[in-house]
């Protein structure tokens, strides 16, 4: 068998097993999160707040900013019982790999320095989105918005590093909300903003 196939069934044993692993993170996540409505909760802010900006009518704009707060309210709680929940996973699933694309058996392998705990990630999550809904930072609406939308990127960010890699999480960034890793990590509170930075790096 020549070098060139001998590299071709190399690249298809990788690209079956990256399919594997990235489909057992995928279950994992989706099982711990079936149980919320976080996914489409993130969803209704981040539109919510686009349709609030564009609102001319002061009564229902502010409507809308009513239920966008109580939605808020109830997606930091149920983020908190996620984390909690997630907590509860065995140390081995929680690493994931800082390494820019996804490698075969990165986990067991690499050193701690190489390794995040997506447990804590989702904790980290959790209490900024809290900080935010409760407006401990004291921002007027619109800041208060921009920030809120900056904390739910970067957990979604974290959702699709934990289950393919930091490359493709950035370029799902980019694809879908047009804003990249830098701008959204900017964009958060700067106790979020520090503490995902200590614990993943840049």
């Amino acid at each position: 068998m020549d070098f060139l196939a001998l590299v071709a069934l190399a690249a298809i044993g990788l690209h079956f097993l990256r399919r594997r692993d990235q489909h057992a993170r995928i279950a994992l996540l989706g099982s711990r999160l079936a149980p919320y409505r976080i996914e489409p909760q993130m969803e209704t802010l981040l539109d919510g707040y686009l349709r609030w900006l564009d609102e001319a009518d002061a009564d229902r704009r502010r409507q809308i900013w009513q239920t966008l707060c109580a939605t808020e309210q109830s997606l930091a709680e149920q983020l908190r019982r996620f984390a909690a929940d997630v907590a509860g996973l065995e140390a081995p699933l929680a690493q994931v790999s800082k390494l820019p694309m996804w490698l075969p058996w990165a986990q067991p392998l690499l050193s701690g320095r190489l390794l995040f705990d997506v447990r804590r990630a989702f904790a980290i999550h959790a209490e900024g989105v809290a900080a935010v809904a409760d407006n401990e930072p004291g921002l007027e609406d619109k800041a208060r918005a921009y920030m809120m939308s900056a904390e739910l990127l970067l957990l979604q960010y974290t959702c699709h590093w934990f289950c393919r890699s930091k490359t493709v999480a950035g370029a799902r960034l980019l694809a879908r909300h047009g804003t990249s890793y830098a701008q959204v990590l900017a964009s958060v509170s700067p106790r979020t903003r520090d503490a995902y930075v200590a614990l993943t790096g840049r």
